[in-house]
């Protein structure tokens, strides 16, 4: 996340009123509620995670062990259970 001087982008009345609650510290802004996406989106890495638990959820139903799948994915017992038996 990049650092922004707050008198570069704030108006100043606005800024005058901020320094009443804050001064010298770094504040965080988070971005309003519609501009929010989750994790991965942009990246495709949110869907190639989907997609990848939609198989491992699919093997389970197959037959396929917990095991087998952690060990063929890499990933730790605990965390196929989790994929697996999830609502999603």
């Amino acid at each position: 996340m990049k650092s922004v001087k707050a008198n570069k982008v704030i108006p100043e009345k606005l800024l005058i009123e901020l320094q009443k609650y804050v001064q010298g510290q770094t504040l965080y802004i988070p971005k309003a509620k519609k501009n929010y996406q989750k994790w991965g989106t942009l990246s495709g890495g949110r869907k190639a995670i989907d997609e990848r638990n939609a198989i491992l959820k699919n093997q389970f139903k197959k037959g396929r062990s917990i095991n087998q799948l952690a060990d063929e994915y890499y990933l730790s017992t605990e965390t196929i259970k989790k994929i697996v038996y999830s609502k999603n």
